[in-house]
């Protein structure tokens, strides 16, 4: 039975929710928003809007989606691929800084609304489309970019573009400008970073601490970089020497703003808006999912499209951008004991906080350290190894992933993704017009039928069993007809053909048409054509559309049933 829709999950833990839960959450928040704080600085950066946008874009889709979204650990905020994709989309406009922040605050808007509106027609199963294959060769390739063009903050110098190659030559004619402070300052950052996501776990386990605390500590441990080089920049006065810092920021809490609502402004923007939701969306339920099944809870995706696109349109209205859920700050979520989405909200009261407290200091904080920190957190999320895999297991997999690497490293984030939907589903046409088609026998002493090539089974003259291992519509009734009556051909005493449709689910219009011409052509050749294993849903359906009654032959229960009837027939 259906489960009924929740429209608010949050009644659902809200009734149950008691002291124990107020503990857990709390410490599991604290946390997390003291790991989100360096990173939304740093995610606002890689997007290119000022430190503050990623502040605010950290408070509301927090508070949101913890009444409306299912998962009870995924964090909602700035992530490092949808930061690379608002750049990406924004950047070759031409915008003056103004109308930059409205477009980004536009593309949350829209992207937000396509998410809603897709969860409120449950109409989820369109992130079926995005193959995990092409969302893994997607996020490696993005992350390679990112890393790249956090090259110049490291070295302090100037370089542009979101492809390699845009980034490659423009690095190259800047080398010559490197600021030998800044790349002072950040190489020990960034060796830090990479070091202390384990090493600080192995010493301070070394001294007794939990295995579970001292992990935790070291997740949190961008926020000692952002310290350091702050007062380290502050005190000998760098921001005076050559280091980029962020800089003066407006202080106080977001306030309420409008996205574009212009007609040219949401063409311009749709196309992106879309890649942006949909990659969004796959990356948040992947998280959502995978970290629910540990627990055995339950997440619905229409409800979380609903709850994703109400964040995305939230922060729209209060100077953010395009969020999603974050791999690293779930993970941290879940392993701190966060028990309910209260966690989310004491975060974002914890954001808002620090939001009113922290932006004075950011002053001196210096660009290096966001840009370290933005490759030490997406250096993981690179995984060259799914090409060896996709080649090894299947060479279409292969092609898709191959071509949305590459072309998301040379031509730009948004025509990688859309090649890698584009080629998944050719290849998935491709390989259901080509269905795989055997012909079977019955192991002896059985009432099995495996294929003739790879088992010895019992065949008979007159009866020619074909097992069709694909769902039989307009792209691939052709191929199968070609495969039936090249089979036919060899066969001068057959008197029946068997179907044994076990794999078939779905039998559309075109289909069945060719169904009704093979069962004439066969008739006129004195051969009876008949069906077994037919499934309910797709038996209703011939019945439909007069197969059945037009029927050469007969519908068996089973293929044994079908052979034991026709064998002494002829």
């Amino acid at each position: 039975m259906a489960r009924r829709r929740q429209w608010l999950p949050a009644l659902e833990w809200l009734r149950s929710y008691n002291g124990r839960f107020f503990t857990e959450d709390l410490l599991a928040s604290v946390i997390v928003a003291i790991m989100l704080i360096p990173q939304s600085l740093a995610y606002a950066l890689l997007a290119g809007l000022p430190a503050e946008m990623g502040l605010y874009a950290s408070i509301l889709p927090l508070l949101v989606y913890a009444f409306l979204g299912t998962s009870r650990v995924l964090s909602v905020g700035p992530v490092a691929v949808m930061s690379l994709m608002t750049a990406a989309a924004l950047g070759p406009l031409g915008l003056s800084p103004s109308e930059y922040m409205v477009a980004a605050m536009t593309l949350a808007m829209i992207a937000g609304a396509l998410l809603t509106t897709l969860g409120v027609l449950r109409l989820g199963f369109v992130a079926n489309f995005m193959s995990h294959p092409v969302v893994t060769g997607f996020i490696t390739a993005s992350a390679l970019i990112i890393a790249l063009s956090q090259v110049q903050h490291l070295l302090g110098v100037s370089a542009h573009g979101y492809t390699l190659l845009e980034l490659l030559p423009s690095l190259w004619e800047s080398v010559r400008d490197i600021n030998t402070l800044t790349a002072v300052l950040a190489l020990p950052t960034l060796l830090w970073l990479f070091w202390s996501r384990k090493g600080v776990a192995r010493v301070l386990t070394g001294m007794g601490v939990s295995r579970n605390s001292a992990v935790m500590i070291g997740r949190i441990s961008p926020v000692v970089a952002v310290v350091v080089t702050t007062v380290v920049t502050w005190w000998l006065g760098l921001d005076q020497r050559g280091v980029a810092t962020v800089g003066e920021v407006p202080t106080g809490l977001p306030h309420f703003t409008m996205p574009s609502f212009d007609p040219q402004v949401w063409r311009t923007l749709g196309g992106s808006a879309v890649l942006i939701a949909t990659i969004g969306f796959v990356e948040s339920i992947s998280v959502a999912q995978g970290l629910a099944a540990k627990r055995r809870e339950r997440v619905d995706p229409d409800q979380e499209l609903v709850g994703l696109g109400a964040a995305n349109m939230a922060t729209s209205f209060f100077g953010g951008f395009p969020v999603a859920g974050g791999f690293s700050r779930s993970v941290v979520n879940f392993d701190a004991g966060a028990a309910t989405p209260a966690a989310g909200l004491f975060a974002a009261v914890l954001m808002a906080v620090a939001t009113l407290l922290f932006v004075p200091f950011l002053v001196y904080l210096p660009k290096a350290t966001l840009a370290a920190t933005i490759v030490a957190a997406v250096w993981s999320l690179v995984d060259l190894s799914i090409l060896r895999h996709a080649w090894q297991y299947s060479r279409a997999d292969f092609l898709a992933v191959f071509v949305t690497i590459t072309l998301t490293l040379l031509m730009g984030v948004e025509l990688g993704v859309a090649s890698g939907v584009l080629v998944s589903l050719v290849v998935h046409l491709y390989k259901t017009s080509r269905p795989h088609v055997a012909e079977v026998g019955e192991v002896p002493g059985t009432e099995h039928f495996r294929n003739v090539n790879r088992h010895q089974v019992q065949t008979y003259e007159t009866i020619l069993s074909i097992r069709i291992d694909e769902s039989l519509y307009f792209a691939n009734t052709r191929y199968l007809e070609d495969i039936i009556y090249n089979m036919i051909a060899e066969r001068p005493r057959l008197k029946h053909v068997i179907l044994m449709c076990t794999a078939v689910n779905e039998v559309d219009m075109s289909a069945l048409e060719s169904l009704l011409e093979m069962n004439e052509r066969l008739n006129e050749l004195d051969i009876k054509l008949h069906l077994s294993e037919v499934k309910g849903p797709v038996m209703d359906r011939l019945e439909k559309g007069h197969l059945l009654s037009k029927l050469s032959g007969n519908v068996y229960l089973s293929q044994h049933q079908a052979v034991e009837a026709l064998k002494n027939i002829t």
